[in-house]
């Protein structure tokens, strides 16, 4: 394989079946789109249900002789409280470097069934770096397990459990709430449930052997509820839905709290630390960050796309926009970005700079879609 040769993942041939258009992201050949589009993906699947391949996502198991020693491990390079963490429940959390910038967000899971085991789940374009970060400061009696051989698929909407449902009625996963995390048998495929996603919906996230998820995958899709979806609905669904991407709205000068992730950074974790960048996170909690992640709203109809600038009344630059596009579900253009935090109140009038032109906007709080999250 040449340096610039794309990854697959084990779906790759049902998309093309599909007639997927394929481009390469984070490394791996993924499809963008179906036949139907964008626009009628993303309204499917606020209203059935949608069908995600994120099998080029990193997926790994922390294992060590209990949980308490395992989730300390893991508290070194995190803010989240791990060792507080419900067996059967999932959290979100962040990598961060010595400055509290966030070098990935991720997804820890504890089964209810291995106590001294932890599921991850980490962004494809970052899992390298995780991966090494987490085998050079991990103490000897905690072993990282990467899960190469699995296969990760989402199916999020309000469809999605009766979907599932349907497709076992024992299976049970109907019940679980949200951010719950466990093993689950959906028919004959042994899998790993957790009821969470990208999308601000209900759904869930299942995590099979890679050899079984083709099979798994046209399963679902002969429900009628069902329909396959690309990262370009991915992507306005997760912008709809106020929730930050790695690149974007994340990156290794950025922090949690700027980000306006404060809710994941609990409380004993606040007042200990022993984190990296913890006196940064302190800081910015007890003063207030320098600036703030925000929701924009363009007036009229033309979108801003990320790394266009966001200027006050007198046309002063206060911040950039990281992620901006059209909002199926809204009906309007929308943004996300970051402002001094002098004007990130909601209703603060600004102007984004699109095409060489100052627009009309406004500050809007986020999400710019309700969340439909089981609780």
């Amino acid at each position: 394989m040449s340096e610039t040769a794309t990854l697959r993942t084990p779906l790759f041939g049902l998309h093309v079946e599909l007639g997927a258009r394929m481009s390469p992201f984070a490394g791996y050949d993924m499809p963008i789109q179906y036949p139907s589009g964008i626009l009628a993906e993303h309204l499917h699947t606020r209203s059935r249900a949608g069908l995600f391949d994120v099998s080029h996502m990193g997926q790994a198991e922390l294992v060590g002789p209990d949980h308490a020693t395992v989730a300390a491990a893991l508290e070194r390079l995190c803010p989240a409280d791990i060792v507080g963490l419900a067996p059967g429940r999932q959290r979100y959390t962040q990598f961060l470097n010595g400055d509290g910038g966030v070098i990935d967000d991720l997804m820890v899971s504890r089964s209810p069934e291995a106590d001294g085991r932890l599921n991850l789940v980490v962004n494809a374009a970052r899992k390298a770096i995780d991966f090494a970060l987490l085998e050079s400061n991990l103490p000897s009696s905690v072993q990282l397990c990467r899960s190469d051989a699995r296969a990760l698929v989402a199916l999020q909407g309000p469809g999605a459990a009766a979907v599932l449902e349907r497709f076992d009625p024992a299976c049970g996963v109907a019940a679980m709430a949200f951010m719950e995390a466990r093993p689950a048998k959906l028919g004959r495929f042994p899998a790993f449930v957790s009821r969470s996603g990208y999308t601000g919906e209900d759904g869930f996230e299942i995590s099979l052997p890679a050899e079984e998820v083709e099979a798994f995958a046209r399963a679902l899709l002969a429900d009628p509820e069902v329909a396959p979806i690309g990262l370009g609905a991915r992507d306005s669904l997760r912008l709809e839905a106020g929730l930050c991407l790695y690149g974007h709205e994340l990156d290794e000068t950025i922090d949690p709290i700027e980000a306006e992730l404060a809710w994941s950074v609990q409380k004993r974790r606040r007042v200990e630390g022993g984190f990296p960048g913890a006196a940064r996170i302190q800081s910015a909690l007890a003063k207030g960050p320098a600036r703030r992640r925000v929701g924009v709203r363009p007036e009229g109809r033309a979108p801003a796309r990320e790394g266009a600038e966001i200027l006050d009344a007198a046309g002063a630059k206060i911040g950039v926009v990281t992620s901006g596009g059209f909002g199926p579900s809204v009906g309007a253009p929308i943004a996300m970005g970051y402002v001094a935090s002098a004007f990130a109140a909601p209703g603060t009038p600004v102007s984004l700079m699109v095409r060489g032109k100052a627009l009309a906007a406004k500050t809007t709080p986020l999400p710019f879609h309700p969340h439909a999250y089981r609780r």
